[in-house]
């Protein structure tokens, strides 16, 4: 009995010394870390987990506008390798939208359409298009304003707010989802992001190449704030959730209640049909009900790949598969909005987990939500 006692005064004892030096060395976000996965009972990010950040509400209007149903909608079931990828991956809702209607539609679990899930790395293509806005709204000259002209920190550098969104910033930043110790980790849980992103450096020649760093995302959205002048859920609700007639509030994770610095690479809370109108909004041009609420060449761009044989645009990723010009929103649990403008086509799928096997860039499971998407579509 007394080895025991001594053995728990020892373990107790450890832990309080790991406590206490988090907090010495600037790691008390892997305590959070520890506390809103392990805690709970995951092992990993999960898409239920914005109960336990600070948030931001993005408000819906007083006018809300709902998807219309296709003539022939839920007419067919789904075929058997959808069956079989959504039991794999842990699927919760899969939508095709068809000539902007709602062709097939279908919910697992205890989730509906009204369900609020993350779409982590999806706000990248949202921030995306709040930099789109701001250019519109005169708040931002261009994609080759220096970031330098919103923080003085980037003096040396010549890094653009274009460079930013297209992944080509030459931040030092090392993308890791694994390392606790990682940035990434930090980024997420920490309670001073922006200390985080203006601690960065630019260490390679921006502009250059594609290379996926959710700091760069990070800091547009800071810089989307500084020009603007408003929290980055004010304006998107006034930029698009309000104008796009969402359903329903959404929410966007902040780092904490003091500083309310919303995570622009992450973590929009939302269901569904109204992330699927992102889709819609890129495949019409910036238009929505004949009001142009984006730059149609913007957009343009946006959906292009940036670098030849890269699969990335600005804020969306790119893919020719089956030879039709496709772009997506993705985030890291199997997170879609995939769009094929040439058949009027928009893909939603959000879920528990994603292939880890990538072809061509892109998660295998990416291209078998599409394909079975076309042979229900054939039925």
């Amino acid at each position: 009995m007394k080895f025991i006692k001594k053995l728990l005064k020892w373990f107790i004892g450890i832990i309080a010394i790991l406590v206490i030096s988090s907090y010495i060395f600037d790691y008390d976000y892997i305590l959070k870390g520890v506390r809103v996965v392990y805690f709970t009972g995951h092992s990993t990010a999960f898409i239920d987990d914005y109960p336990y950040f600070e948030n931001d509400t993005i408000k819906k209007g007083l006018k809300t506008d709902t998807w219309p149903l296709h003539k022939n909608y839920n007419a067919v079931t789904a075929t058997d390798g959808l069956k079989a990828i959504n039991d794999a991956y842990g699927t919760i809702a899969y939508l095709i939208i068809k000539n902007d209607s709602i062709f097939y539609e279908n919910y697992a679990e205890d989730y509906s359409k009204d369900s609020k899930t993350n779409s982590f790395s999806m706000a990248k293509s949202i921030t995306s298009a709040l930099l789109g806005k701001a250019i519109m709204d005169g708040y931002i000259k261009s994609l080759d304003q220096p970031v330098s002209d919103f923080y003085p920190q980037f003096k040396d550098s010549k890094t653009t707010v274009g460079d930013l969104s297209s992944m080509s910033s030459g931040l030092d930043w090392v993308e890791s989802y694994t390392s606790p110790f990682s940035i990434t980790a930090r980024a997420n849980y920490d309670d001073d992001l922006a200390e985080t992103i203006l601690n960065q450096k630019v260490i390679k020649t921006p502009g250059k190449e594609f290379e996926y760093l959710s700091g760069s995302t990070q800091l547009l959205g800071m810089v989307i704030k500084k020009a603007t002048g408003k929290q980055l859920a004010d304006y998107l609700s006034e930029s698009f959730w309000q104008p796009l007639g969402a359903q329903s509030d959404a929410l966007w994770q902040l780092d904490d209640d003091e500083n309310k610095l919303a995570k622009a690479f992450c973590c929009i809370s939302s269901n569904a049909r109204d992330f699927g109108r992102f889709g819609k909004l890129y495949k019409d041009h910036g238009k929505w009900n004949g009001k142009q609420l984006l730059d149609s060449t913007f957009v343009a761009t946006s959906t292009q790949s940036r670098f030849k044989g890269q699969p990335y645009g600005y804020g969306f990723w790119v893919s020719d598969y089956n030879n039709k010009h496709t772009f997506a929103m993705i985030g890291i649990l199997g997170q879609y909005v995939i769009t094929i403008p040439e058949d009027n086509v928009i893909i939603i799928r959000l879920g528990h987990h994603r292939s880890s096997e990538k072809v061509n860039f892109f998660p295998s499971d990416f291209y078998v939500y599409i394909d079975e998407a076309y042979a229900m579509m054939k039925k």
